[in-house]
């Protein structure tokens, strides 16, 4: 359980300015929106810790050079049935990989409204980008629903697949190396 609530900090990205709040146990809040006032006390030096990771983590993530979270999060004041599908999220849908609200919802055999419950989960979801609901897509691979914004989710996922460079056919030879000059994709030789 967490102990007591901190002042929120703000740090910025790529995708604008983060607001970050930390219990004793854990990461509580990644959002792009504004913190709310609250009459939190400044944070123990564990909260410190933990927001100066989660700084760093995140710094690391948009640079291209983390693809997995080792901050803890806290998800205390997350209602029990959202708190477990938000933990599937980190152990099931990896770096550069998507699902749909309604493969969770079958791995979790949650019923035929089961994708609305993902959904919901997803909405509810207080630490942005550290469990990864921008890897969650609609039926049939459709860019849908983020508190972030599609925009934001659209760039985060093509920040995941920069390094997945698509495969080419070049069974016929590798000819085309002009093709991808002009798209300033080949090296240099």
């Amino acid at each position: 359980m967490s102990s007591g609530t901190v002042q929120p900090i703000t740090h910025d990205s790529p995708i604008g300015r983060l607001t970050m709040a930390a219990s004793d146990v854990g990461l509580t809040r990644v959002s792009t929106r504004p913190a709310r006032a609250t009459s939190g006390m400044p944070g123990s030096p564990a909260v410190s810790r933990l927001l100066d990771k989660a700084r760093r983590e995140l710094d690391e993530y948009f640079a291209g050079e983390r693809q997995e979270f080792d901050v803890p999060v806290d998800l205390s004041r997350v209602e029990p049935p959202s708190r477990a599908i938000l933990s599937h999220l980190t152990s099931q849908v990896g770096y550069g990989r998507t699902t749909t609200y309604g493969a969770i919802a079958a791995t979790l055999a949650l019923g035929s409204d089961g994708p609305r419950e993902v959904g919901a989960a997803m909405a509810r979801n207080p630490v942005w980008i550290v469990l990864p609901c921008h890897r969650v897509l609609g039926a049939g691979g459709k860019l849908t629903g983020y508190a972030g914004g599609l925009a934001v989710k659209r760039w985060l996922l093509d920040l995941e697949s920069l390094d997945q460079f698509p495969q080419l056919d070049l069974a016929a030879g590798e000819s085309d190396v002009g093709g991808l000059q002009l798209l300033g994709l080949a090296a240099d030789r």
